[in-house]
């Protein structure tokens, strides 16, 4: 509820935007089929100035309604329209051969308007799990339950100076460290419009390469918007799954009602202590862990990845077993 004042709150006066332009936001898929979306703006955010109108303008772009979207992945196109609020979703099914696996780039364009590309990450059939991940005070250090902090982390700071949770990214690339490696999608309370954002924030720090699928703002997503998400992806890609997240606000409960609908998909959840660790039974199954090198030691037993590999990356936190 947070989030969605201090967003709602920044819509009356919009800076002055730059031209339209195409997200197309980083997706994950299977060598049978891959779903792109994203979202046309009439008006650009534009350069800003400082961090603050750099992210007024992303928070305050019109969305582009009735664009023809051709959007372009793998020698395959399809064309359609983007809908009220601006996005648009084309779904590919391969051919008997199948789509690639690993790293590909697929484009979005409109006439009249800056062209999207985006990163698409193809699950080898053989993976032996993927990754969904949250966002704020998982991986970035927004301060979600300090509402002073978390607003200047929004508003003030940027992929630049928003601090990282310290070892996540270690831990990321030791899940990945396999011969058919794991695919990771981030699923965010974060707002759509800060896709290019969290896309360099990744980048910056070194985390792998994720499918993005962030929180289009509305009354529909004031509450329960990471469900629906998450059963799609588990929908959309085959074997287990690793939900990783934190404390502060609902990730142990959103996680334990998805185990619940799929006891034989969720292979482990892990939860940084980013406060409210008072009630243990928030917790129960889960590996509850204060610093990332705790989780890899839990990872590791779990047999989720390499001993020697925490202990290349964390050689002074106790290793792993």
């Amino acid at each position: 509820m947070l989030r969605a004042l201090v967003f709602a709150s920044l819509i009356a006066s919009a800076p002055a935007l730059a031209a339209p332009v195409v997200l197309l936001f980083p997706a994950v898929g299977t060598t049978t089929q891959v779903t792109l979306s994203g979202r046309v703006l009439k008006n650009g955010p534009g350069p800003g100035s400082s961090s603050l109108s750099k992210n007024l303008r992303r928070l305050t772009t019109s969305n582009w309604e009735g664009a023809e979207v051709d959007v372009r992945f793998q020698g395959q196109q399809a064309v359609v329209k983007s809908g009220h609020d601006g996005n648009f979703e084309a779904t590919f099914t391969a051919a008997k051969t199948g789509f690639p696996t690993g790293l590909w780039t697929a484009e979005a364009g409109v006439k009249g308007a800056e062209p999207g590309r985006a990163t698409v990450d193809v699950m080898a059939p053989d993976a032996p799990f993927f990754v969904i991940s949250d966002f704020d005070d998982t991986l970035a250090v927004s301060n979600v339950l300090e509402r002073g902090k978390f607003v200047e982390n929004v508003l003030v700071k940027d992929e630049l100076t928003q601090p990282v949770v310290e070892g996540m990214a270690g831990f990321y690339a030791c899940l990945r460290d396999k011969p058919s490696k794991p695919v990771f999608a981030l699923v965010s309370g974060s707002p759509v419009q800060y896709v290019a954002r969290v896309s360099r924030f990744l980048q910056r720090h070194d985390f792998p390469v994720f499918g993005l699928y962030l929180r289009d703002l509305g009354p529909s997503t004031l509450s329960d918007y990471k469900q629906p998400v998450i059963r799609a992806l588990l929908k959309a890609l085959p074997g287990p799954v690793v939900l990783v997240g934190d404390s502060g606000e609902k990730d142990p409960e959103v996680y334990a009602q998805l185990r619940a609908e799929f006891p034989e998909r969720v292979k482990a959840i892990f939860i940084r202590d980013a406060g409210r660790t008072a009630d243990a039974a928030r917790f129960t199954g889960m590996t509850l862990f204060g610093q990332p090198h705790e989780a890899a030691q839990v990872a590791a037993t779990q047999g989720l990845l390499e001993p020697k590999c925490a202990r290349s990356l964390f050689p002074h936190d106790g290793g792993t077993p």
